[in-house]
């Protein structure tokens, strides 16, 4: 299926490695002209052939220096912004529970997660209404059940699909479509790096992490009986991004294998 895609312009942040590469992949596939942020650029990321930025888009001013060189390497406004950057969620110190997170990692998992996204959509958003573009927010389903991960990332991706919801309300009128995509757990570094959340949590729980990712989809409710691929994910977000989408905005769309259950 043609996605009519084919010569728009976009920018992905957070896309050197998972979904976001995945996606900056499928746009690719489908013509996109695509400008692609992240702290470290990776061989996969440039044999995509995008235009790769190093940039750490949780700083205040990252987001705007990524949005300048986009627009300068692809010549003019946006059609699509994917705000995929997100994270805080490795290690050791995200298994203990809420009274073990300090204001600082909660600062951290905030500017990664929300503000990135919310900065770099201020810096895009006059040239996507000009061009009746495209915003697509990658959160998780985690924002709809905050217990299932550490604390600070899940209320921020929370956040996150508020700030989709809002924003796809106040620019619709003007042309804007703005949806969420939320997947629930991603056969990505998050799960199956020997130093990820993965590790972490199988460590805290006394498994080995094969036998943690092994289970993951049952403990979880996942009725597909596995994770969710990065390719699938993308899948989504082209979709949404398409002209043929026009229709869909202010919605978020789960990913997760049926792991929530309401309605």
């Amino acid at each position: 299926m043609d996605m009519q895609l084919n010569g728009r312009a976009a920018v992905v942040t957070g896309a050197s490695r998972g979904i976001g590469l995945a996606v900056v992949a499928a746009l690719a596939a489908e013509g996109v002209r695509v400008v692609a942020g992240a702290r470290t650029v990776t061989p996969e990321l440039v044999r995509t052939g995008a235009v790769a930025v190093p940039v750490d888009l949780s700083t205040p001013d990252g987001p705007a220096r990524l949005m300048a060189v986009a627009t300068s390497e692809l010549g003019g406004d946006l059609d699509l912004l994917v705000n995929n950057v997100g994270g805080g969620d490795a290690g050791a110190d995200q298994v203990g529970g809420f009274l073990s997170f300090t204001d600082e990692q909660w600062r951290q998992s905030f500017d990664l997660n929300l503000m990135a996204a919310v900065r770099a959509t201020r810096a895009a958003l006059p040239g996507l209404v000009r061009r009746r573009g495209a915003i697509v927010n990658i959160s998780s389903n985690g924002a709809r059940m905050p217990h299932a991960g550490p604390v600070p990332y899940t209320v921020a991706k929370a956040a996150l699909t508020a700030f989709g919801k809002a924003l796809a309300e106040e620019f619709g009128p003007s042309g804007v479509r703005v949806n969420t995509v939320s997947p629930g757990p991603v056969r990505t570094a998050m799960w199956e790096s020997p130093d990820g959340y993965g590790a972490a949590l199988a460590g805290a729980l006394g498994l080995e992490q094969s036998q943690l990712l092994a289970a993951l989809p049952g403990t979880v409710g996942m009725t597909t009986g596995r994770l969710v691929e990065p390719a699938e994910v993308a899948a989504l977000v082209v979709h949404l991004a398409s002209p043929l989408a026009g229709s869909i905005t202010g919605a978020d769309h789960l990913i997760d294998g049926g792991a929530v259950k309401t309605v």
